[in-house]
């Protein structure tokens, strides 16, 4: 029986808690082989994002070639893609391979604050990336930027779940993370229904890479052949644990529990 096979395309995290890292760790604790196509190196810790290089387009293309034309890709994930360059190159690329199952998650800004989208890049993203993308996972932050209007509750949610579905994502899901005074809620629209997730919200400081985290569970289970909605409620699942269960490592944000559902200890 063949392994699945799911692919990150995304920058490296020097700290490990985000990025290429966290994605390659969660695919593990799915079961699946992991892949990567590195898109920028940062300098990077649980307390800042202190300096940042970003590849070309031109070798960012040979290490998609290099993957697909050996190994093959069940389904893959994008995050921090820094500049317009790499967003067309890697849409061109992944629409020419006719890639069914692609998440999106619209990295834009870091947790500390630090930008990882220039602004000329947001476009490409919206008119080329996201209409290929199977599911695209936004947080509240993300979500305004694309759609241009504030969000503040979740009527507003599933309003910016259906800006995103006309723009070419099938399946939208909004994270709600970040809504005050109320429990930790995603929103996952298929152009007719809307599914509602809630947990508990955590109060803990220990969130660096759940963005990455949790597109990283849903595009390791699309891989294993998980429908979206099914997709979706395993890994709000896995990253809910994953937060309770943080090492509590470093000075700042620090990174969540990527193994905790392995039963392979972090001590």
């Amino acid at each position: 029986m063949a392994i699945p096979k799911a692919l990150t395309i995304a920058g490296s995290d020097s700290g490990g808690g985000a990025g290429i890292q966290a994605d390659l760790k969660t695919f593990f604790a799915h079961g699946v082989y992991g892949m990567s196509v590195i898109t920028a190196v940062t300098a990077q810790n649980t307390q800042a994002v202190t300096a940042v290089e970003v590849f070309k387009g031109s070798f960012v293309l040979a290490q998609l070639e290099a993957v697909f034309s050996d190994l093959g890709v069940d389904a893959a994930k994008t995050g921090m893609l820094a500049n317009a360059e790499i967003i067309e190159t890697i849409s061109d690329y992944l629409k020419n391979h006719k890639l069914k199952r692609l998440v999106v998650d619209p990295v834009m800004i870091s947790k500390s604050g630090h930008p990882l989208l220039e602004q000329e890049a947001s476009e490409a993203l919206i008119k080329k990336l996201l209409p290929l993308a199977l599911v695209a996972t936004p947080n509240l932050f993300e979500a305004e930027r694309v759609t241009g209007k504030k969000i503040t509750s979740k009527d507003d949610m599933k309003e910016a779940a259906k800006f995103f579905f006309e723009i070419g994502v099938a399946f939208p899901i909004i994270k709600g993370g970040h809504l005050k005074d109320m429990p930790a809620v995603d929103i996952l629209y298929d152009g007719k229904n809307f599914y509602e997730w809630e947990s508990p919200r955590l109060t803990t400081k220990h969130t660096h890479g759940t963005g990455c985290t949790f597109s990283a569970a849903i595009t390791a289970l699309l891989s294993k052949g998980y429908e979206v909605p099914q997709a979706v409620e395993k890994a709000k699942h896995y990253i809910t644990g994953a937060i309770a269960t943080a090492p509590g490592l470093g000075h700042g944000f620090g990174p969540v529990n990527h193994f905790y559902n392995t039963g392979i200890p972090l001590e």
